[in-house]
């Protein structure tokens, strides 16, 4: 079968310059890679099999694929609240649902507390391990889902893509055509490097505590406790990296903070 060519999309604007190679702070694919490379060899998976998933995603989206531009429209300059499955999600459910001037980036579980509490995800970033009726209902809703190819899931993305009506694929190797690199690793982190990509004004992690306890909407089940919270380390120094370069303001509501990242205490009047 014919591969897709390699996507060269670059979108231009006065906020920045959006490269489909360059992933992160303004830099190349090339300059992402050997990240990604530590990352491979740390977790034992294959390049050619996320590659492999990042052309099939390609082939099944070309009907329904959106541009990076509608990411760029919805944070560019914006507050953006990027929301993960951690423990300390539940707890922060009201504060959500006040922070009706952020942009909201939900990485995959923990979609299900917030369509559970009426609150609409704004993008959703996922690669559709969690919880897929959950998914489903974002998307009616209107959410932008940000769906990630890697060698582990292409079984997956055959079963549930076809349900999406509109989608922006993203993958951790080489882009292809209407499958993006956006930078990150987890669906976490990859939020974050999202938001930074396309210029929010500040962002606030929150659910994102990458520490020791696994919350509950965190990818069901974890059969695997201990590879769980090895990822999230390699997400969480993604982000300390990431914060040495980041044009954003970084915040975290999380009791340790991420290197790089300022305290920000949901209770206060913000």
């Amino acid at each position: 079968m014919k591969r897709p060519v390699i996507d060269k999309y670059v979108f231009n604007s006065k906020a920045q310059s959006i490269n489909n190679y360059h992933v992160i702070f303004s830099v190349k694919f090339i300059d992402w890679f050997p990240y990604y490379q530590n990352i491979r060899q740390q977790f034992g998976y294959s390049t050619e099999k996320d590659q492999e998933a990042a052309y099939y995603l390609s082939r099944i989206i070309k009907r329904k694929a959106l541009t990076p531009k509608v990411l760029h429209k919805k944070i560019a300059g914006k507050r953006v609240l990027v929301i993960g499955a951690g423990p300390s999600l539940e707890k922060n459910i009201i504060f959500i649902k006040k922070s009706r001037k952020f942009v909201k980036i939900v990485s995959d579980g923990a979609v299900q507390a917030l369509i559970e509490n009426n609150i609409k995800p704004d993008i959703v970033v996922t690669d559709l391990d969690g919880n897929q009726s959950f998914l489903q209902k974002a998307e009616k809703v209107g959410a932008l889902m940000v769906v990630h190819a890697h060698g582990d899931n292409i079984q997956i993305l055959r079963k549930l893509v076809p349900r999406f009506r509109h989608i922006i694929g993203s993958t951790q190797v080489m882009p292809v055509k209407n499958v993006y690199n956006f930078g990150g690793f987890t669906d976490g982190d990859r939020s974050v490097f999202l938001a930074e990509e396309f210029g929010a004004k500040e962002i606030v992690l929150l659910g994102m505590d990458f520490g020791a306890h696994i919350g509950k909407y965190s990818k069901e089940p974890v059969k695997n406790v201990e590879l769980k919270k090895k990822k999230l380390r390699a997400g969480k120094r993604l982000l300390e990296m990431l914060a040495k370069q980041s044009r954003s303001r970084l915040f975290d509501t999380s009791k340790r903070p991420i290197r790089g990242f300022t305290g920000f205490y949901v209770y206060k009047n913000y």
